[in-house]
């Protein structure tokens, strides 16, 4: 069984008559890398907050290396913890050069080795005399987490970090990130709106919505195996259509659906379901009896993703190989080939 560094046992938390945090509870390994993920406003960053020291939980606990950090009782102070901060802005100090960042707060005799260390494991070496407003903002995030480093902290919080960095940047700086957490054995937990920097930075992730976390899984988990229809809807591309659950399995518009079936949220009474259908489950076969039409289509290089809509008018997605290039309103055959088939209770009104 692995160790527990970090345990959130049902920690809830409120500002006023507004429930932010709602039972959140989660164990995070020593050495493992987490995310909390979800929209803006579902208490991700407050719930960070809890577990840097900077909120008192309205109910529940923390417990950092066995011992209880923060109750109803009591929190100890986030200068107390033995962890390390990576904020949104970076919050460097403009009239400190990089290495005085880096190493301020650090005891003299540690300071210069442990500075030097640090620049190198960060890819800044030779940029020690730089001050921050010389550096591009990949650099700055460096120099912030080095920082976070250097007192070698048990566990390091990191607040949407790369929000402010191009696009491009985010999900790249994100795998160099976590390599330099997992080359200095330092747990850590990033705070982030970006699926695609969770999917790149994390062992595992915590989906929040409303103040609750969804479901703790890993990226393969959330996109194949999602606990909830809001992990469903909120995770990765993917449709819903309409399907009936049958003694051989669920009947669909495009035909019976067997193998492995997950019915989240859903009873054996529940006979009228919604099926989750990911691009890659929709297979382009012209052969295929079931004809879809064209709404949409997005070129991604090796592939397509073209938005079908089916007789019924139901729509759904399918990644197809690029070099099969259709017309918007063009019909074409399609099959399905779900090796995990995901379905939920049928909403009033349809699969929306």
């Amino acid at each position: 069984m692995p160790r527990f560094l970090l345990q959130l046992t049902d920690l809830s938390h409120r500002y006023g008559d507004r429930t932010v945090v709602r039972d959140a509870s989660f164990a995070l390994p020593a050495g493992r890398i987490a995310c909390l993920l979800g929209p803006s406003g579902c208490g991700k960053t407050t719930l960070l907050r809890l577990i840097a020291g900077f909120e008192r939980p309205v109910a529940g606990s923390i417990t950092l290396d066995d011992a209880v950090i923060s109750s109803t009782d009591a929190v100890l102070a986030p200068e107390r913890r033995h962890m390390g901060m990576v904020f949104q802005d970076f919050a460097l100090f403009p009239h400190l050069t990089v290495a005085g960042n880096v190493g301020f707060g650090l005891a003299k005799t540690m300071r210069t080795a442990r500075i030097a260390e640090l620049l190198e494991l960060t890819g800044l070496a030779g940029l020690g005399e730089r001050f921050p407003h010389q550096l591009s903002g990949g650099q700055q995030q460096r120099v912030a987490l080095a920082r976070a480093l250097a007192p070698r902290p048990r566990l390091v919080l990191l607040d949407e970090p790369f929000s402010s960095l191009d696009v491009g940047l985010r999900e790249r700086l994100a795998t160099e990130v976590r390599q330099i957490l997992l080359q200095e054995g330092t747990a850590a937990i990033l705070v982030t709106h970006d699926q695609h920097e969770a999917f790149a930075f994390a062992d595992e992730i915590g989906v929040m919505h409303d103040g609750r976390i969804e479901q703790w899984a890993s990226a393969y988990d959330l996109y194949h195996r999602p606990a909830t229809r809001f992990v469903a809807d909120f995770i990765g591309d993917g449709t819903f259509v309409k399907g009936r659950r049958t003694a051989n399995g669920i009947d669909t518009e495009l035909g019976l659906l067997t193998g492995e079936i997950r019915t989240p949220q859903a009873t054996l009474t529940d006979i009228d379901l919604d099926v989750l259908l990911r691009p890659d489950d929709v297979i382009h076969d012209d052969a295929a009896p079931c004809k879809a039409v064209v709404t949409t289509k997005a070129f991604r290089g090796a592939e397509i993703l073209y938005s079908l809509r089916l007789p019924s008018g139901a729509a759904v997605t399918a990644l197809v190989p690029s070099h099969h290039d259709h017309a918007i309103g063009a019909p074409i055959g399609i099959r399905l080939d779900a090796a995990h088939v995901i379905a939920f209770p049928a909403r009033a009104g349809g699969a929306a």
